[in-house]
């Protein structure tokens, strides 16, 4: 009989052993469920800003290129007009700048040595030239 009790007792204590040691890995789980819960949270709203961004950079890029494709017109327009007149119309080019095709800028004064600056090529824009700050 008391080995009976001895062995009973033994037993309630490795089923409360093993009831403990499954009551902290539930609060282990819990608390390492929670961690991730937190970190999701925490990456939503940075995806969700970082989409919010994008959107703004978006709206920008479309301003900006859209805005260099008016004054790319309006260079082609102005060379067409200096081209196709070969008359300066009372400017000369400035000495000591290319005048060349592969020249970016042809600078012409008029009479009165004031500068004025005409597009040999198109403007191009690229992101790694923009920086926007918030």
């Amino acid at each position: 009989m008391e080995s009976n009790r001895e062995s009973a007792r033994r037993s309630r204590m490795r089923k409360q052993k093993h009831l403990d040691e499954l009551m902290a890995q539930v609060t282990q789980l819990v608390k390492d469920n929670n961690q991730i819960l937190t970190t999701i949270n925490f990456t939503t709203q940075h995806y969700i800003n970082m989409e919010a961004q994008n959107s703004v950079l978006r709206a920008q890029m479309m301003e900006l290129s859209q805005r260099l494709e008016s004054l790319n017109e309006i260079l082609n327009y102005l060379n067409s007009g200096t081209n196709s007149n070969n008359s300066n119309d009372g400017f000369e080019t400035s000495e000591g700048f290319e005048t060349s095709d592969e020249s970016f800028t042809t600078i012409i004064s008029n009479h009165n040595n004031n500068p004025f600056v005409i597009m040999n090529q198109p403007i191009m824009a690229s992101s790694d030239m923009m920086m926007f700050q918030y």
